[in-house]
């Protein structure tokens, strides 16, 4: 029996981390990197944010968010170095490198989330 690639999980991991980056990151980076810090907003207090991030749904979801954009991330980072810098004979080396970044940040933001 042939060995089945990975490559249409890596590409659906790769869609659905473009999907979240596109449509969660920027609410995100608008709320706390603009519209809090402008005052255009009340900022949420300390405590009640802490309460929210406490909460199991939104560790999984925030979760869910990192892991996705950081496996877009190796996969457009590996298929740049791969096709655009023309480095096919580093193909297993960069897949390692690319893909293990993305799981060792995914444990990285795992344990952060998942102690508080």
């Amino acid at each position: 029996m042939a060995r089945r690639s990975p490559e249409p999980l890596l590409w659906l991991l790769f869609s659905a981390g473009g999907m979240a980056a596109a449509l969660l990151v920027p609410i995100l980076l608008f709320l706390f990197g603009i519209a809090f810090p402008l005052g255009w907003l009340s900022a949420p207090d300390h405590t009640h944010l802490l309460s929210v991030l406490r909460h199991p749904a939104t560790k999984v979801i925030l979760f869910g968010l990192c892991l996705l954009c950081l496996f877009h991330w190796a996969h457009r980072f590996r298929y740049t170095l791969y096709d655009g810098l023309q480095l096919k004979n580093l193909s297993l080396a960069i897949s390692l490198l690319c893909y293990g970044g993305a799981v060792a940040g995914s444990v990285a933001a795992g344990v952060v989330l998942f102690r508080i």
